[in-house]
């Protein structure tokens, strides 16, 4: 646990008020926005159990994204379609749901004056930033960012499934398993797919004259 909060209390021992972590999901998924988290947490907080998103299970990832809410001086959470994903590309399209976290953050009276990201830069801000490789597995606040990030998209893919029960969002949350390919295949993309990403529009064989 002191590990996981070892680069936050250095930073804050550098003189830094308002440590933020940063993290984003959804990045590789064939459907649905892509979703970004930022979490600041009080000098001092220790909360167990924060990990990677990816390897907790969804019941305790929704438990600590709550723990996360009520305990963080501020959670703030920014997305941006898939619409705006095909228009600008997935990596603006993740910088710019960033963006909106941080904005959402600001707007809760918490202003980050240090930035702790998994493994990318964001570019066009003044505030000071550290890139850490397996950050979500390493930092407490990237790691809590990342869970907050990932509950956010599963409710929202939830949202699509009773939308086009047909594809299984429920299921798959939007990624490239063989039985959201298949519906692909069966049924074509839905409003909410990103038709800029492979596999997502399928070939169809000319009809026969």
């Amino acid at each position: 646990m002191a590990r996981l909060f070892e680069t936050e209390s250095q930073v804050l021992r550098e003189g830094f008020g308002v440590v933020a972590g940063l993290d984003e999901a959804g990045r590789g998924c064939l459907a649905g926005s892509v979703y970004a988290a930022a979490v600041a947490f009080p000098p001092g907080v220790r909360l167990r159990g924060l990990d990677d998103s990816k390897v907790l299970p969804a019941e305790v990832r929704e438990g600590l994204a709550g723990q996360i809410r009520s305990r963080a001086l501020g959670a703030g959470v920014g997305a941006a379609t898939a619409a705006e994903i095909d228009a600008l590309g997935i990596v603006c399209a993740t910088h710019l749901a960033m963006r909106r976290a941080l904005d959402n953050l600001g707007a809760r009276g918490v202003v980050p004056d240090f930035l702790l990201l998994d493994a990318v830069r964001l570019p066009g801000l003044a505030v000071e930033q550290r890139p850490v490789v397996h950050g979500d597995a390493r930092l407490a606040c990237v790691a809590a960012a990342s869970i907050v990030a990932k509950a956010e998209r599963d409710h929202a893919m939830d949202r699509l499934h009773r939308l086009w029960p047909v594809y299984g969002f429920d299921l798959h949350r939007g990624y490239a398993t063989p039985g959201h390919l298949q519906a692909l295949r069966r049924h074509g993309p839905s409003p909410e797919h990103r038709l800029t990403f492979d596999r997502v529009l399928v070939r169809r064989p000319p009809r026969a004259a």
